[in-house]
């Protein structure tokens, strides 16, 4: 079979980009050559979180990967068998955990047997989902779907150093349910966590205290606080993550901790994310939508989502889902919202 070429610096044209594109090579068997990657980029090419992802699907995936080094602007990747058993990676810095698995999770669904996962980095960094996002929001919808997904938080990291530690638990999925969320319904409650390492609990008080006078009104608010310590997390950090429980949907949002930030601010921008895609009716948040785009195009079946915005990032997603995937997009603005429908091609 033919390589099929990809354009890294298309559309939004960042590391998610080349992630989707060596997982959709291996769950599709299509061999890759990914080119000009990162290439807008202040520095372009591979990172040491991208690596990580790169080579962890590909492990998982099977097959030879070459090219794949630090700064790397292209690389090639023939898939093979996709493989249970114990996998270990170590982003080596602070990327995000969360990150690498965006590659992961899609190719270990089509192992042959359980997949068991540790993966050693950043489990709560700016620019990336925090691990109680995907603990809280992001699983969830992928055990709606019929994904068997268990993750256990070891130990938090965080910029600059890492070391954090997640593990998981991936179940073989070849055929999951589709994805219809096309109506939020009802809110039943909101959830969250607000906690710091090794700093002190006033910090996250005053977060959750925040978003509570943000969300104020809206119900049920219940907002657990924590503080990490010792063999719990390694360094200084925090975070604070929101989960709206809806009739029929899970909306989140976070804010990372970062130096010279008031924990007030953190607990605001959360609270306020999250009130927007509850006030916009929304029934799967912005950056939920992005990651459940390349399960949704798997799904036996048509798969709806109803989302308040259509990022670069999603756009750029369904472009790379369809390179690979017997599978069309549509998207229609319905009142002030968008609803996106990925179904099989057609002929």
């Amino acid at each position: 079979m033919s390589w099929l070429e990809i354009d890294g610096s298309f559309g939004e044209g960042g590391g998610q980009l080349s992630r989707y594109a060596v997982a959709l090579a291996a769950i599709s068997g299509r061999p890759l050559h990914l080119r000009n990657i990162r290439a807008r980029r202040a520095r372009p090419g591979l990172m040491a979180q991208h690596l990580t992802a790169l080579r962890a699907a590909a492990a998982v995936g099977g097959g030879s990967l070459e090219g794949a080094e630090l700064g790397a602007a292209e690389i090639y990747y023939r898939p093979g068998p996709i493989r249970g058993g114990e996998y270990h990676f170590d982003v080596g810095t602070a990327g995000s955990i969360v990150l690498v698995l965006q590659a992961l999770l899609p190719v270990a669904l089509h192992a042959d047997a359980r997949v068991d996962l540790t993966i050693t980095g950043g489990t709560d960094v700016r620019m990336a989902p925090p691990v109680d996002y995907l603990r809280m929001v992001f699983l969830p919808w992928l055990a709606r779907m019929g994904a068997r997904v268990c993750v256990e938080s070891v130990r938090r990291g965080y910029y600059p150093k890492g070391g954090g530690l997640l593990k998981l638990q991936v179940e073989p999925c070849r055929s999951l349910q589709p994805l219809v969320a096309e109506a939020p319904g009802a809110l039943r409650q909101v959830s969250g966590v607000a906690h710091v390492a090794h700093l002190p609990l006033h910090i996250p008080m005053r977060m959750a205290t925040a978003a509570h006078g943000v969300l104020a009104g809206l119900g049920s608010v219940q907002i657990e606080v924590e503080v990490l310590r010792d063999a719990e997390a390694f360094g200084t950090g925090g975070a604070i993550v929101l989960a709206a429980e809806t009739e029929q949907g899970m909306l989140g949002a976070a804010a990372v901790a970062e130096r010279g930030v008031p924990a007030e601010r953190l607990g605001e921008d959360a609270g306020y994310a999250l009130r927007a895609e509850l006030e916009a009716g929304a029934a799967v948040d912005i950056h939920a939508s992005d990651q459940l785009l390349i399960y949704a195009a798997q799904a036996q079946g048509t798969s709806r989502l109803l989302v308040r915005k259509l990022s670069q990032h999603a756009r750029t997603v369904m472009w790379l889902i369809e390179q690979f995937l017997p599978v069309e997009f549509r998207v229609e603005p319905r009142q002030g919202l968008y609803r996106i429908e990925v179904r099989p091609r057609m002929g």
